[in-house]
């Protein structure tokens, strides 16, 4: 993810009290088979945790091996959907080792399946909590986490999540390939930074622990079949070469029977829901607000079918 200069800093701490000026924020745990999980509820300012109208269990990004609960695009995007009306629990899942560290790639440590594991554990335990249909939803490798606990839950391990939200996910154990338009949307200033096939890699196999794992649904479920997977919204960064994960999966999803929304936020590189001074934040978790809500009134409103890619301009 991109750093931030002071100044930007400074503003982005205004608007992360801004908004957590609307919400109501309480940390607490819940149990999983590996131990607690810390979690973090919010709700809309004036109201209890679970009078909202829908619900939605929230997993960060960080590579598998880095963030947490004050992590903007923990905080924040939480802060944000509930200001949407929407209860949130932001989860803090178990971390891998760096993948850039001395104990990358080993078997030591925490590794797969113990991250996945946290999100079904947490995942069930709030929507038994709430006795109601809850959307499960993360960022980047908690996109991939998402997926991954909703692939098993929609096999038997269930009940699963009523819709899944993805943002700029890496999904398949192997980078797809990116393509003519994405390979052009990565030139110039865009192309620091990015995951190639050899760091998506590197990173994977650090959260897999083995090579067999590579090849695990629940661990990576892009490449593995989807059907029975709930409406799924999917919002990548037009410069991010992880857009070949989430385009790929889309195709899978709709290949499926799967209705599936999906966005592509012009002008924006991975991790930009980390950066809520940005513009497009807001208009990711406007997106993102306003289709979970449409999902818990059963309507089908835009980009709920198999359609055509909607390009936010």
């Amino acid at each position: 993810m991109t750093g931030a200069t002071a100044a930007e800093s400074t503003t982005e701490d205004d608007v992360v009290a801004r908004l957590a000026g609307r919400v109501a924020v309480r940390d607490d745990v819940v149990p999983g088979r590996h131990g607690d999980i810390p979690v973090r509820r919010y709700c809309p300012a004036g109201s209890e945790f679970g009078g909202a109208g829908h619900a939605l269990v929230w997993a960060h990004g960080g590579a598998f091996c880095r963030g947490g609960l004050d992590q903007f695009e923990s905080h924040a995007v939480a802060a944000a959907l509930a200001a949407h009306g929407i209860d949130v629990v932001a989860l803090d899942y178990r971390l891998v080792p760096a993948w850039d560290g001395p104990d990358a790639g080993g078997d030591g440590g925490v590794r797969y399946p113990v991250p996945v594991d946290d999100v079904v554990d947490a995942y069930r335990h709030v929507r038994a909590e709430l006795g109601r249909a809850t959307a499960l939803g993360g960022a980047s490798a908690g996109a991939c986490l998402a997926a991954a606990a909703t692939w098993s839950m929609s096999r038997g391990s269930g009940p699963g999540p009523s819709a899944l939200a993805l943002v700029y996910p890496t999904l398949h154990a192997q980078l797809p390939p990116l393509g003519d338009e994405l390979a052009a949307a990565l030139l110039g200033p865009w192309a620091e930074g990015q995951f190639t096939p050899a760091r998506v890699h590197a990173m994977n196999r650090n959260y897999a622990g083995r090579d067999d794992a590579l090849d695990e649904a629940y661990a990576f479920p892009g490449g593995h079949d989807v059907t029975g997977f709930p409406p799924t919204l999917v919002l990548d960064a037009e410069h991010d070469s992880l857009r070949a994960s989430g385009a790929a999966f889309v195709g899978e999803l709709r290949a499926a029977g799967v209705a599936t929304a999906y966005r592509v936020q012009a002008g924006a590189s991975h991790g930009f829901m980390n950066h809520p001074a940005e513009t497009a934040f807001g208009a990711g978790a406007d997106w993102i607000g306003g289709w979970l809500a449409d999902r818990s009134a059963g309507g089908g409103g835009p980009g709920a079918g198999a359609r055509a890619d909607d390009r936010q301009l």
